[in-house]
């Protein structure tokens, strides 16, 4: 990882869709949900990204580079770490309004300072302090991009984080961010499970309106299919049934507890 180009590995999954991959592991071990996905949606006239990553190297040269002039959106699907800190170098970005006053002001990365990791010294040289983009614009469930002959469509699918979404696309993608993926999952409090539940049922549903759809998850494997939705909605479903097996990690503040598909981490804030 001694440079820009050996740090995303980009790949054409299709003629409109690219796959920007950067693995989170290099910034911390704790993290084990490599690679990060960032998506590249081309339509005839405008792009959407979806993420930023981690803002260890420039993104925006290799995004410029693919869309080809095209007027590009950047898209946040969530405000945790490693998804927004490539917003800076971005002069405007979406968000949903849960979760804007989050991305308006420095991202504070202090958490990392005792990392083993050398990379982390690129932090260091800004204080752990990484500066966000300058106009955030917010959005709503049901906000749709029209890329010009290709729509997406925003779902708000809050449990992971209060402005959690998922995009669906006119062209039969699902994009489940962070909020369904196979790793390591974070989930909110034990008291906030019907949430996270209730946004993966509004899933399950879209996918059976819509046969055949293709799930592109923020993390790991992709694509993927319903079955992900399921297998993750009845394994949290089950955490009730395998709560005494839970065991303290303290770094993420929270409950590990080892499933069958999933291994889970349930924050004890």
């Amino acid at each position: 990882m001694s440079n820009d180009s050996q740090h995303f590995e980009i790949s054409k999954h299709k003629d409109y869709l690219y796959v920007i991959k950067e693995n989170i592991s290099i910034v911390h071990p704790v993290y084990r949900n490599d690679p990060l996905n960032m998506y590249l949606v081309l339509g005839s006239h405008s792009a959407l990204l979806l993420d930023t990553g981690c803002g260890l190297y420039p993104l925006k040269p290799i995004v410029d580079d693919l869309i080809s002039g095209r007027t590009l959106f950047i898209l946040n699907t969530h405000t945790h770490w490693d998804h927004i800190l490539g917003n800076e170098e971005f002069g405007e970005v979406y968000v949903h309004k849960n979760e804007a006053k989050i991305v308006s002001k420095p991202y504070d990365l202090s958490f990392l300072i005792d990392s083993p990791c050398e990379i982390v010294k690129k932090y260091k040289e800004k204080n752990f302090s990484i500066p966000p983009a300058k106009i955030i614009k917010k959005i709503k469930d049901g906000h749709e991009f029209d890329l010009g002959e290709i729509s997406v469509k925003v779902i708000h699918t809050p449990g992971h984080s209060p402005g959690s979404i998922c995009l669906l696309t006119s062209r039969g993608e699902l994009f489940t961010s962070d909020v369904a993926y196979y790793g390591d999952t974070f989930l909110p409090k034990r008291n906030k499970f019907p949430q996270v539940l209730k946004s993966l049922l509004k899933l399950i549903e879209i996918c059976e309106k819509q046969k055949n759809l293709e799930l592109y998850p923020s993390h790991q494997k992709y694509p993927c299919d319903k079955t992900l939705l399921t297998e993750l909605y009845n394994g949290i479903k089950n955490i009730e049934n395998i709560w005494d097996t839970k065991k303290p990690f303290d770094f993420f503040n929270a409950w590990q507890i080892d499933g069958e598909k999933f291994r889970y981490y349930i924050s004890r804030m």
